[in-house]
């Protein structure tokens, strides 16, 4: 091994930097070199690269976002992309390529390391929204967990002068891990998620029932992707992107109109959006990122290639990255319901 790539694909994370730096460190004490490849998958197809030196991380691990920038570009689109990245693998003369991202970037990852023309690929888990299977946890979400807590704490104190409905609308898009941990943590009295349909009537029949017991104010949380039992998601777009997916947004500020329609008791909404995705990272994060770097390099050097790391309890392990994007890792519904029935 003496040229390892690595890119960051998909939505940015807090903790990004973290893995780049950790990737680039093991490299270093084995006198490797390691390429940047910029904008995801983008920058295999255009062959946009260049060399990270090892003294060029040291002051990255508390950022957010990612040096290397990315992109939702999908080189299977097109049959001609995914040649120029098996082409432009080979011109960077790389001898294995470190995939950071989500379902999708994986996805990529693994049809290019099972097609056997030569790309050896190692992976990465990523994304806020802890939804990818064969790893405990992803590093972001913590990070994404607290920001929404922080912000449900500041509602409380405006819905409680107010006596409103507030509604926060949380990130997730086909699982509600971060909304329903931040609403657990931020003592929300409705959360609601993709996993079950919302039911309106049982949910404002629920807030009138605590408005008349006396509790003049409510938060709900609410997932990004969560729809109606009679409708479908709320969606900002109808466009997909390069992966097929519908841009989501929208259902807080539809939920909270119904709900002061249906109670005439006055409701707001909130949109967390992005604010989720920026900022540094929290402890725990920074420290799953650099284990993950790390551990990802050491495959590289064990040649275990189409592999993923992954946290399994307190250990950081390998698993095939089929297994991480195989199936969708949705919210565990007993701990959902130990707290809400």
């Amino acid at each position: 091994m003496a040229r390892v790539g690595v890119l960051t694909g998909g939505g940015d994370c807090p903790g990004l930097n973290a893995v780049i730096r950790g990737v680039v460190r093991k490299a270093s004490q084995n006198k490797i070199t390691v390429v940047g490849i910029k904008d995801g998958w983008k920058g295999l197809v255009q062959n946009i690269s260049s060399e990270i030196a090892p003294d060029s991380v040291a002051d990255i691990l508390q950022k957010g976002g990612t040096i290397l920038g990315t992109s939702r570009t999908n080189p299977y689109k097109k049959p001609e992309d995914v040649a120029k990245v098996i082409e432009n693998y080979k011109k960077m003369k790389l001898d294995a390529l470190i995939a950071i991202g989500g379902e999708d970037t994986l996805g990529v990852a693994n049809k290019l390391n099972n097609e056997g023309k030569g790309v050896n690929v190692v992976a990465v888990p990523k994304t806020i929204d802890n939804d990818l299977s064969a790893t405990d946890f992803t590093f972001g979400f913590n990070t994404a967990v607290q920001i929404a807590t922080d912000a449900i704490d500041r509602l409380h104190t405006t819905a409680e002068s107010h006596h409103r409905v507030m509604v926060v609308e949380i990130m997730g898009r086909h699982a509600g891990w971060i909304t329903l941990y931040a609403g657990i943590a931020g003592g929300a009295n409705i959360i609601l998620i993709p996993e079950i349909k919302m039911d309106i009537d049982e949910i404002c029949a629920s807030l009138k029932r605590r408005q008349a017991s006396g509790k003049l104010y409510s938060i709900v949380a609410v997932s990004e992707g969560a729809s109606f039992k009679e409708g479908q998601f709320a969606t900002q777009e109808k466009e997909l992107d390069s992966f097929g997916h519908v841009r989501l947004g929208g259902i807080g500020e539809k939920l909270a109109g119904e709900i002061e329609k249906r109670t005439n008791i006055e409701t707001r909404y909130t949109v967390l959006g992005h604010i989720q995705r920026g900022g540094t990272p929290c402890a725990f994060d920074r420290v799953l990122s650099t284990r993950f770097g790390v551990k990802a390099m050491e495959l590289v050097l064990e040649k275990k290639f189409g592999f993923m790391v992954s946290l399994r309890g307190a250990d950081v392990v390998a698993v095939p990255i089929q297994e991480g994007v195989g199936i969708l890792k949705t919210v565990d519904m007993k701990l959902f319901e130990a707290f809400f029935d």
